[in-house]
């Protein structure tokens, strides 16, 4: 299995660190011929308009556009999850506008403000899961396509899945649970099995 991680600013190398410890192939990515071999994909958190003008810079957004509309399972976190989502409060830069939501950046305040708190997300995890919240975005609207993995006690949503497509607000890459990862692993295993099925399915049907 080979799970990318975007590595032009930010967080990677701590994402990086853990795909290692669960046995998974974690490439540096930089360049649209790198996304053509991986399984999935990890956009770190970072800082999102410097990722953005590096991603125009490197040719990616429509490859990881490209990608995503065929399929390929791909994970934001924190500033991965502004790059995702189709709508940013204002924010003039074009994101790769790949789910359903509208999300608002640095909703908590500045630096100083960040914090860390237990969550409840019954599908990723059996007991309360840690998250580290650093500038972080939340998510303001999710269209009904949109799955709901987790909310602060006050309502705000903060995890989120479509179809292929996960994002949270917060760094699971800053703790030692690894559930969440392993969480998105188990996305692109179902992605690949997908595959699999696919073409022995057409194999079959090339020699009937």
């Amino acid at each position: 299995m080979r799970v990318g991680v975007l590595a032009l600013q930010g967080t990677f190398i701590e994402h990086i660190g853990i795909l290692r410890q669960l046995g998974v192939e974690a490439p540096l990515i930089r360049l649209p011929h790198e996304l053509n071999t991986l399984d999935g994909l990890i956009i770190p958190g970072g800082e999102s308009t410097t990722m953005l003008r590096l991603m125009e810079s490197f040719d990616l957004i429509q490859p990881i556009r490209k990608v995503a509309r065929d399929g390929l399972p791909i994970w934001g976190t924190c500033a991965g999850m502004i790059l995702l989502a189709k709508d940013v409060s204002n924010y003039e830069m074009e994101t790769l506008g790949l789910m359903d939501t509208k999300v608002k950046r640095n909703a908590f305040g500045s630096q100083v403000h960040s914090f860390e708190t237990d969550l409840e997300i019954p599908l990723v995890s059996e007991e309360p899961f840690h998250a580290v919240f650093i500038r972080a975005p939340i998510i303001e609207e999710a269209k009904p396509s949109v799955e709901i993995l987790s909310r602060l006690p006050d309502g705000t949503i903060v995890a989120i899945r479509q179809n292929r497509l996960l994002a949270c607000a917060f760094h699971p890459e800053f703790t030692d649970n690894l559930r969440f990862h392993s969480y998105f692993l188990n996305m692109v295993s179902q992605k690949r099995s997908h595959n699999s099925e696919d073409r022995i399915l057409r194999g079959s049907q090339l020699r009937s």
